[in-house]
């Protein structure tokens, strides 16, 4: 619901005052929707004010700016606007110094958050305190001997790997004699040969492999040298 009209004048007599600038039929409309005033009642009442003298007013063509009276204001004199003006700089080292200040305390605020809790800190030990003495037992079966892997379970990995080794040999004979008839009457450098097709043959993979240990010991020696020869 719109206000009545002599309270509209008094909305725009306030606002105008207020903003003691020049101003148009739009401007003040514009600012004064959240009053559900029309731009026609806002006219009406620009002119209205305007005719009483309590306020002025320009023509510009066939538009009219409305402005405060200026009399009704006290006009600061050199010496007070001097004055004035220092308030306003030592307002302004205040307003600096209370920035800086809530600037710090964000920055403790912050780094508070950022820190854990008393009882996230509780929880975290508790944790900790936990795995360690997991650790602890674990180190403490090592240092006393205890075999960690069952002897069946064991005697299965060896059969198992006892089996993969004859099958490696059993393809490795195939795969030599593919390879000798091949390379019989090629002639190409069996070497050259063997780069081309990208082919790591070795007489140092045959080898008497008796425990896990020993294979993994000669993978690492004939890595190192199978390396080498291609370096060269």
């Amino acid at each position: 619901m719109a206000p009545k009209s002599d309270n509209t004048d008094a909305i725009v007599l306030r606002f105008v005052n207020e903003q003691n600038k020049p101003l148009n039929s739009q401007n003040v409309a514009d600012a004064l929707q959240k009053f559900n005033l029309k731009k026609t009642a806002i006219q009406k009442s620009l002119d209205t004010l305007a005719d009483g003298g309590k306020i002025s007013f320009k023509e510009y063509g066939k538009q009219k700016i409305y402005l405060a009276r200026q009399d009704q204001f006290d006009i600061p004199n050199s010496e007070e606007l001097n004055q004035m003006k220092d308030a306003n700089a030592k307002l302004q080292e205040q307003l600096a110094e209370q920035k800086r200040a809530i600037s710090e305390v964000e920055g403790e605020i912050k780094a508070l958050q950022s820190n854990l809790t008393l009882e996230q800190i509780k929880e975290k030990d508790t944790k900790l305190r936990k795995e360690v003495k997991e650790l602890e037992d674990k180190l403490e079966k090592l240092r006393g001997g205890v075999t960690l892997v069952k002897p069946e379970d064991r005697k299965i990995i060896e059969q198992m790997y006892s089996e993969k080794i004859s099958q490696w040999r059993k393809r490795k004979r195939i795969f030599k004699d593919l390879w000798d008839t091949i390379t019989e009457n090629s002639p190409k450098d069996i070497k050259e040969f063997k780069v081309c097709w990208l082919l790591c043959y070795s007489s140092l993979w045959i080898l008497p492999c008796s425990s896990l240990n020993n294979l993994l010991c000669y993978c690492r020696k004939s890595l190192g040298l199978n390396m080498m020869k291609m370096l060269v």
